[in-house]
């Protein structure tokens, strides 16, 4: 096993195109990386330079203590799961994952010992003498797997491996995943275009844009703390509420002001960013997770100076929870990372028609408890969690925290 070591890694196309700009990135030994962003922004272009099927323009890159640049793919002693399968349709399980193996002439002992081994662990016994035609998503998918895990190599590059499953297959499998490479140990490098699946399967996450890297860390530091307003945007699902907002000073504190409403901040969250002092009197994005929004009818104790008042648009009921998107006075933030992230996502938050005439006005989505009776065009109160509000610079889009951060990623 080894580690994966970008060092200022270009590619760049014929045409003038860059793909991917001066990557540093440093994938420890026996880590599970995740790279995340939207479509285009290098993710894929960067797993395909691991692997030796893209020309690198610039910097070096490094399996372990070897620069790689200039190392044939089949030198690399990786192993890739590809979106497709590329399973032989007309071999079996068994042969499928063994002919990897079988082109080396690795011995026919051998082979049998790593093809069984991975099938018990990836629970294909059953199915070695099947061709894949008789099996489902899930389980041609763990075929791929198999044919990866026997080759038993330095490291493991996915480039979106569940896209092709169904909602519930790609629960079942990325759970899979992650469990197997766990056990395993194997230095992993895993593409995605779902936030999501980056979230629950990686030991750190890096958030790429334009062929940049935007920030890296643990899933949970890129959900508190987002250096910018792309990866506040991106991380998270329903995405971050965006709107414009002015940071006052209230009562020795601060609250922020959006449109005629006032939010008070809590005290340790105010503290925990320092650098919010140089914001009194400007002109701010806030950003409001919808789990951090709640129907104030479920929360009777929370402080009236720490509420939103707006109408209901659109409820959409789930079960466990429910989505409301609803309207107040006030301006949706526009920067070129909101719109990139809109775009993205295919997602509108413009005023509804109803509300188009009235001037500015900003949807905002909240996750409810089930037990909300809010309803479609009713008034409704919503109580603000402001200890988790996010606050970002409209000039440089980064966020507000400490005076010394420079918004650099991690």
């Amino acid at each position: 096993m080894a580690g994966v070591t970008f060092e200022g890694v270009t590619k760049r196309y014929a045409d003038g195109t860059t793909a991917v700009n001066g990557l540093n990135l440093e994938v420890q030994d026996g880590e599970f990386m995740v790279l995340v962003g939207p479509s285009g922004c290098g993710k894929t272009t960067a797993l395909r330079m691991v692997a030796g099927l893209e020309d690198i323009t610039g910097g070096v890159l490094k399996i372990g203590d070897r620069v790689v640049n200039y190392v044939p793919s089949r030198d690399r002693d990786i192993a890739m799961v590809f979106q497709s399968y590329a399973l032989y349709p007309h071999l079996s399980v068994y042969d499928n994952i063994a002919f990897g193996l079988k082109i080396k002439k690795i011995p026919k002992a051998d082979i049998d010992r790593r093809v069984n081994e991975a099938a018990r662990i990836l629970g294909l016994e059953p199915y070695l003498q099947r061709k894949p035609r008789a099996l489902s998503g899930g389980q041609r998918q763990r075929v791929a797997m198999g044919r990866a895990i026997v080759r038993e190599p330095a490291a493991f590059l996915m480039d979106e491996p569940l896209s092709n499953l169904d909602a519930k297959l790609r629960v079942q499998t990325r759970a899979e995943i992650a469990s197997l490479q766990h056990r395993l140990g194997v230095t992993t490098i895993y593409v995605t275009h779902d936030q999501i699946e980056a979230l629950t399967m990686g030991d750190r996450v890096a958030v790429m844009r334009k062929g940049e890297l935007q920030q890296v860390d643990n899933p949970q530091v890129l959900y508190d703390r987002p250096v910018n307003l792309f990866v506040g945007g991106f991380i998270g699902s329903p995405a971050m509420n965006m709107v414009e907002a002015t940071l006052e000073r209230s009562n020795g504190g601060f609250a922020v002001k959006v449109g005629p409403q006032t939010v008070k901040l809590d005290a340790e969250a105010a503290a925990a960013r320092p650098a919010l002092a140089g914001y009194a009197g400007r002109t701010i994005v806030l950003g409001i997770r919808p789990e951090d929004l709640e129907d104030a009818a479920l929360e009777p104790d929370s402080a009236h100076d720490q509420r939103l008042r707006g109408d209901a648009t659109l409820t959409e009921a789930l079960g466990s929870e429910i989505m409301v998107h609803f309207t107040i006075e006030g301006k949706q933030a526009v920067t070129e990372d909101v719109l990139e992230l809109q775009e993205d996502v295919g997602e509108d938050r413009s005023p509804a028609p109803e509300h188009a005439g009235d001037g500015d006005t900003a949807t905002l989505v909240g996750r409810f408890g089930p037990r909300s009776r809010v309803r479609h065009g009713q008034q409704i109160e919503v109580a603000v969690d402001s200890r988790s509000l996010h606050f970002f610079d409209p000039e440089t889009g980064l966020g507000i925290y400490d005076s010394h951060e420079k918004g650099a990623a991690s």
